[in-house]
């Protein structure tokens, strides 16, 4: 059923999948994720529903090839297949009418922050879109975000495209100029944690989007328990998004890294397993 309907490479190791999910794509709303997997030997990764078509049957998945499963993935092509696709997952974005709405995505976080802005701006609010990468050839999304956004800022790290800097500059800029009332982030942890610190200076409501390490995504395993509030929260039943400003930042960041050893080792070592029918050990 998961047949991928179209690809796109969107920058440097950034791939764009339409995959054939009628039912999810029936359900799905802004803000939800679904579960992923290549095969059999695959990991399980948790990936933000970045668009989808009710009609159409489809949904619209954004992967950066960072690890192992993400890099196995990026080798699918047109007509090829996923073997899971599990959602919608999560609790959708609090769609309103707020007033004056900023949308941050960084790196790949401009993906699932798209269907978050377009709901915004037709629930009429003015939305204000800040999308970051580190260079020009990791950026993407102007084209889409600019549709449904009535103000555009992009920053790059090192200036290769739109203003260099920080999205946190362009955040500091605007809050000290105007009345904000909300603030999606969507991006690295330590964006997301920059944002919240900046934010919170003004007492602006600040809601992040959490992506932990996922297994099941009911919340049984509880892999992916976050600290929200002195609370355990799991981010796939309880979020993905939370209050930027109760997010226990230090230990999102340290469970981030719990296999960063492992990673590297199934990122640069191959084996054949897969041809023998068994698992994999690397």
């Amino acid at each position: 059923m998961f047949k991928i309907l179209r690809k796109e490479v969107l920058a440097n190791k950034i791939n764009l999948f339409d995959i054939k999910a009628p039912y999810i794509a029936k359900k799905a709303k802004p803000g939800q994720f679904v579960i992923v997997r290549t095969d059999d030997y695959g990991e399980r990764i948790p990936l933000t529903i970045a668009d989808f078509d009710r009609e159409a049957g489809f949904i619209t998945i954004i992967l950066q090839e960072i690890g192992r499963s993400t890099y196995d993935m990026g080798k699918l092509e047109v007509g090829d297949f996923f073997l899971d696709v599990v959602g919608p997952l999560g609790k959708p974005s609090v769609i309103q009418k707020y007033g004056r709405a900023i949308c941050i995505g960084g790196g790949v976080g401009v993906a699932p922050i798209y269907p978050i802005t377009r709901a915004l701006q037709a629930a009429g609010n003015h939305v204000i879109s800040i999308l970051g990468a580190n260079s020009s050839a990791t950026f993407f999304g102007e084209k889409m975000l600019k549709a449904v956004s009535d103000e555009l800022y992009i920053t790059t790290n090192d200036g290769t495209y739109g203003e260099k800097g920080l999205v946190t500059d362009v955040l500091k800029r605007i809050i000290s100029n105007d009345d904000i009332d909300i603030v999606f982030a969507i991006g690295p942890l330590g964006m997301m944690e920059a944002v919240s610190k900046v934010t919170s200076l003004k007492r602006i409501k600040t809601v992040v989007s959490l992506n932990p390490i996922m297994l099941d995504g009911t919340g049984m395993c509880g892999a992916c328990r976050v600290e929200v509030g002195n609370e355990k929260k799991f981010a796939c039943v309880d979020g993905p998004e939370f209050d930027g400003h109760l997010v226990d930042w230090e230990n999102a960041k340290q469970r981030a890294r719990m296999f960063e050893k492992q990673e590297k080792v199934a990122l640069t070592q191959s084996c054949n397993c897969h041809s023998k029918g068994e698992g994999c050990n690397v």
